[in-house]
């Protein structure tokens, strides 16, 4: 990767390209992209999945943040700026709570062990998926909605500053509560988007998104947005029913993820 400097040379980018592993990562990154502009999630799942096996952890970290930002800007306006806002008041509970444990956690990246919280965050999202995919009605209370979002909320940013994957809980809360395609997927932009916003400015002032890994992690924004393009033409030729399956089954992929991940530390 490239030298350790906060400017971006001639030298850097050299440095960038020629390395085998920054081709593995946009290779990922492309199809990660393509992943979201189907379900509208798990792309940072997939990358920081990917690529601990050949990145150090905190570079993998760095890798995802940029293009988590960038493609979710796409993904929540995609039906305007106007509804994105309706969004952002609808679920502003959630959003809080995104916002505000994102921002406490980050500053333990580097000292709270990461086993146990993908642990006990991927196991209930894979029963959760299962049950709701063997058709079990596991939906959440609506009078219990506003208390459901902050906890909910609280939970993915606790996760989100560490490990950069906050969509989980938000899929499971959106599937609880019955939400159609087109409104789910521009939540997930919204909150996506945010929280994405919230973490690499937390991460500005941990040090971890500066020199090498401030342009590693903007070098992969363009592989992101092409497969996001291509995955969002997928998309559109989904329905309700089909586009459900899809995120379920996902959503069964990432819990299973998260418990591998989490053996693997």
């Amino acid at each position: 990767m490239p030298p350790e400097t906060g400017r971006l040379t001639l030298e850097s980018l050299l440095h960038l390209t020629g390395d085998p592993a920054f081709w593995a990562a946009c290779a990922v990154t492309l199809f990660a992209g393509f992943v979201k502009g189907v379900a509208g999630f798990a792309m940072p799942l997939i990358m920081i999945s990917s690529f601990s096996a050949f990145l150090p952890p905190e570079q993998a970290l760095a890798g995802l943040i940029l293009p988590t930002l960038v493609t979710n800007v796409s993904q929540a306006t995609r039906q305007g700026v106007a509804a994105a806002w309706d969004s952002v008041l609808a679920y502003r509970r959630f959003l809080i709570a995104t916002l505000v444990m994102i921002v406490v956690s980050a500053q333990f990246v580097r000292v709270i062990p990461q086993a146990a919280f993908l642990m006990l965050l991927g196991l209930p999202i894979t029963a959760f998926a299962l049950a709701q995919i063997s058709g079990r009605k596991l939906a959440l209370r609506l009078e219990h909605r506003d208390r459901a979002e902050w906890i909910m909320g609280g939970i993915g940013g606790l996760y989100g500053g560490v490990s950069g994957v906050w969509g989980p809980p938000l899929i499971v809360y959106l599937l609880s509560i019955g939400a159609e395609k087109v409104e789910t997927v521009r939540v997930q932009g919204v909150v996506f988007f945010l929280g994405a916003l919230v973490l690499f400015g937390a991460h500005l002032q941990t040090g971890l998104m500066a020199g090498p890994n401030l342009w590693f992690s903007a070098a992969l924004v363009l592989p992101a947005m092409a497969g996001q393009v291509f995955g969002q033409r997928v998309q559109d030729r989904m329905d309700q029913a089909r586009f459900r399956r899809w995120t379920q089954g996902l959503l069964v992929l990432t819990g299973v993820n998260l418990v591998w991940r989490a053996l693997m530390l």
